[in-house]
């Protein structure tokens, strides 16, 4: 996607999806980071965020996932909590339009990089505590978003939860994307023994922003299976095989083969 400041618009491009996915025989849509709303104002974007029971994005998804009998995992939705702080909340919902799971962004990106941009989601956003799965479609689903996949515990958590297929929903900066976005997501499959599914935003934004794209599907031996490219926005398809995680676990065991390693260091 290359989500904008209005949510109105930004969900019927997301059902709109939903559609096409549907008509191509896929059982499951995954969309990226801030689907819903992305916008570095935050005094414009605090207008649009509102909780879960209003929200017109999450309302027009369940919907949509009704009527088309598809399951959506949405990358994160702003979410006002019953506190007034924000959430950066990650979403499944079921084909019978129910919200299945519930995932917080865990780790908050506070960042200065060398080009100049700056980053504090922590001074808008609370971060979650929580690692969270649920059975889907496409077997055992993994929830993070996007700077979690600098955390190599929280993978490790939800491979030993023998996760299927891990979700990294994101929208990267366009320097770091080129730096670090295919090594990490590749280093992520292969060390859960899980898909990676990584639906990222794209381009240039209505806020001001540019990502880097390439939504990724990446094999749990660290094969891209699908790579979308920089450029522009869309609906891509892949094939996920269940017998192909067996495999590879039994010829990688790493998940049964760690063991807890003490750090008795002392200051």
């Amino acid at each position: 996607m290359t989500t904008g400041i209005d949510p109105v618009v930004n969900a019927a491009t997301i059902v709109g999806a939903m559609e096409h996915a549907k008509a191509g025989g896929a059982a499951m849509l995954f969309t990226p980071e801030m689907s819903g709303l992305l916008d570095r104002d935050r005094a414009r974007a605090a207008r649009s965020i509102t909780g879960e029971a209003n929200d017109p994005v999450l309302a027009q998804v369940c919907e949509a996932a009704a009527r088309l009998g598809l399951w959506a995992a949405i990358g994160s939705l702003a979410i006002r909590k019953e506190d007034g702080r924000w959430a950066n909340r990650a979403f499944v919902i079921d084909d019978a339009g129910e919200i299945a799971a519930r995932y917080d962004k865990i780790h908050m990106f506070d960042v200065d990089l060398a080009n100049g941009e700056s980053w504090r989601e922590s001074s808008a956003y609370a971060a979650g505590d929580e690692v969270v799965t649920v059975n889907t479609p496409v077997g055992r689903l993994g929830l993070t978003v996007c700077y979690d996949v600098r955390f190599p515990a929280l993978f490790e958590a939800l491979g030993q939860r023998q996760c299927d297929v891990i979700a990294i929903p994101a929208a990267f900066t366009v320097p770091t994307g080129k730096a670090h976005w295919h090594l990490l997501q590749r280093t992520r499959a292969v060390e859960a023994s899980a898909f990676v599914i990584a639906a990222a935003q794209v381009g240039q934004h209505q806020d001001g922003r540019a990502t880097y794209g390439h939504s990724l599907a990446v094999d749990p031996w660290g094969e891209v299976l699908l790579d979308m490219g920089g450029e522009t926005s869309g609906v891509g398809f892949v094939d996920i095989d269940p017998v192909r995680t067996a495999e590879v676990r039994r010829q990688l065991p790493s998940l049964a083969n760690r063991r807890a390693i003490h750090d008795e260091a002392r200051r």
